[in-house]
């Protein structure tokens, strides 16, 4: 897994006095959009994921399947294991995931484990999403932790970036 610089997503000038609020989640997307294209030019699936705790960014990561040859590297579960690396902990509390696409059931069931207590997404995920679209993990009563979501944050520039990823694979004749 390659390491990012965190020193760029260091910028507090963005925030609250209060702290997160509706531009602070605009923020921390924008910075996972960042992250989304550059898996674009690495020709994978352009999606993002950054982990904050305390306002403060501690994992950043990209999909990196066709990189790792590892159909678990989702940007998500790298973001993960990185956070709970920085942390010293299993349990990610007081965090926030931050992602371009609505979690798969795989990264639904790792934010579970993990104890994410908020979930901010960007696009839809209508043919794997397991937010809302196909399923509702996070919000299941049944499980023993569901999380605060909040869906659709920057969804148009998010899904742009993944229908023009495909679109150009489709000219390339590549699935």
């Amino acid at each position: 897994m390659s390491e990012l610089d965190l020193s760029e997503f260091e910028d507090e000038s963005w925030m609250f006095e209060d702290g997160l609020g509706t531009l602070g989640d605009e923020h921390f997307m924008r910075r996972a959009l960042e992250l989304a294209k550059q898996a674009a030019v690495q020709d994978e699936v352009p999606v993002g994921a950054i982990v904050v705790h305390e306002n403060k960014i501690i994992a950043t990561a990209y999909n990196q399947r066709e990189q790792l040859a590892d159909p678990t590297a989702h940007a998500e579960m790298i973001a993960i294991t990185q956070a709970a690396s920085h942390l010293g902990s299993w349990r990610l509390l007081d965090c926030t995931l931050f992602v371009t696409l609505e979690p798969c059931p795989m990264c639904a069931g790792a934010i579970l484990q993990s104890r994410i207590p908020r979930v901010v997404y960007g696009a839809v995920d209508s043919k794997a999403g397991a937010v809302v679209s196909l399923y509702q993990l996070l919000s299941d009563v049944r499980l023993n932790h569901r999380c605060e979501v909040i869906g659709g944050v920057l969804a148009g520039q998010c899904g742009q970036v993944l229908t023009e990823f495909f679109e150009r694979k489709r000219k390339l004749g590549k699935k």
